[in-house]
């Protein structure tokens, strides 16, 4: 049988204190507030990775465009400025490539109706470099170096990409 102490001991402890509840509440609030920041800081960067890859995805497009025209095209202006490069297509099309700084955008610029079109925006900076060189005909361009930055759509990440295209007209 148990005796009369016993008994006491064993029923005065039933559960937790109200000191113990609130120890217990807020370490579970800190880690729910730790988790809850973790989260947020995941979908912000997933955000950032995915509007700079959507950038230089399109920008990667233009300069392989570019290149590709570049690679096979009659002729190509040296005399445009940094900021354009101007060529005769092997369908003997003039067109232009042109980076509106104002805009930060980059334009194909043909002579048909519709003339102008948007290859690529978040443009922050780009350049042709033209490399010249003199033949019977006069000045002619060998070679285009073309240097794009271009940054995501909230301003944070900026990335530089190159390409470099020869004249093959040029070559022969």
């Amino acid at each position: 049988m148990r005796d009369k102490q016993d008994i006491q001991i064993s029923s005065q402890r039933h559960g937790f204190t109200f000191v113990e509840l609130l120890i217990a509440l807020t370490i579970t609030a800190l880690l729910l507030t730790a988790a809850a920041v973790a989260f947020n800081n995941s979908v912000t960067c997933y955000r950032e990775n995915k509007d700079i890859f959507v950038t230089i995805n399109n920008a990667r497009q233009a300069l392989h465009r570019i290149t590709t025209q570049l690679r096979t095209a009659q002729a190509v202006d040296p005399n445009a400025p940094a900021n354009e490069c101007a060529l005769i297509t092997a369908e003997g099309d003039t067109i232009s490539y042109r980076y509106d700084t104002t805009a930060e955008q980059l334009y194909l610029i043909d002579t048909s109706p519709t003339g102008q079109y948007l290859l690529c925006d978040n443009v922050a900076g780009m350049t042709f470099q033209k490399n010249t060189d003199t033949g019977d005909e006069g000045v002619y361009v060998k070679s285009v170096l073309i240097s794009m930055t271009v940054e995501s759509e909230n301003g944070h990440i900026r990335r530089t990409i190159s390409s470099a295209a020869v004249i093959r007209k040029n070559l022969q």
